[in-house]
């Protein structure tokens, strides 16, 4: 199916990288600006989900489209919360998937003209910029983000109220094969109450739980 996808994607005129393995598909991710991802969910070594959760983390704005067997709500409405744009169920009918992924680049098209300035993520009297990983403090001071303190922080942020486990944090943030230690995930909470709270000895936005994760409240 890859490969047929592929030959009629190439009909239309697009130019396509096409993978096996969520491992690869990050990884050419990371190495090229695309335009469009088409995700299937059961995927070897990175599941389409975890993929499109860690995405997410270091961009917000390519489309992503799942197209996958797995057909359940419970399913459709976890991707779509992880940041897809669509979710197409197999089997499908060629010519909607070729619609479909026409109207996501043409939104996206769209979505090249807002500026930066529209986003801005704001909490209490802090301001972040998850596209240039810019943050203004509570204290008014400016600062700019490491990618992996930006993707830390929108992984909590996402999952705002939410406990996150270290185990969840280390899948999407570091990847499969970094295995930093407890203390550092640590010692990036204490910057982001260095940067964000009033009081960083009494936190009321980044929250430690013990023998569990980190959690976000604004």
């Amino acid at each position: 199916m890859r490969a047929a996808l592929k030959l009629n994607l190439e009909l239309e005129g697009y130019f396509v990288n096409a993978v096996d393995n969520g491992r690869k598909a990050l990884l050419e991710f990371r190495l090229a600006r695309f335009d469009l991802l088409v995700l299937d969910v059961m995927l070897p070594e990175i599941d389409g989900f975890t993929l499109c959760e860690t995405i997410r983390l270091e961009n917000n704005t390519v489309p992503v489209l799942f197209l996958t067997a797995k057909s359940g709500s419970d399913d459709r409405i976890r991707g779509l919360k992880l940041g897809a744009d669509d979710y197409l169920v197999k089997p499908f009918n060629l010519e909607e998937f070729l619609l479909r992924v026409k109207g996501l680049l043409k939104r996206s098209e769209k979505q090249e003209f807002e500026t930066s300035a529209d986003k801005w993520y704001v909490f209490d009297r802090n301001k972040i910029n998850f596209l240039t990983y810019e943050i203004m403090g509570v204290d008014g001071f400016r600062q700019q983000l490491t990618k992996r303190e930006a993707m830390l922080l929108k992984l909590l942020i996402d999952r705002k109220g939410q406990v996150v486990s270290r185990e969840q944090i280390l899948e999407t943030v570091w990847g499969v094969d970094v295995y930093p230690s407890t203390r550092t995930i640590d010692n990036y909470i204490l910057a982001f109450r260095k940067y964000f709270e009033q009081n960083p000895k009494e936190p009321r936005h980044f929250h430690s739980i013990r023998g569990v994760g980190y959690k976000f409240t604004d």
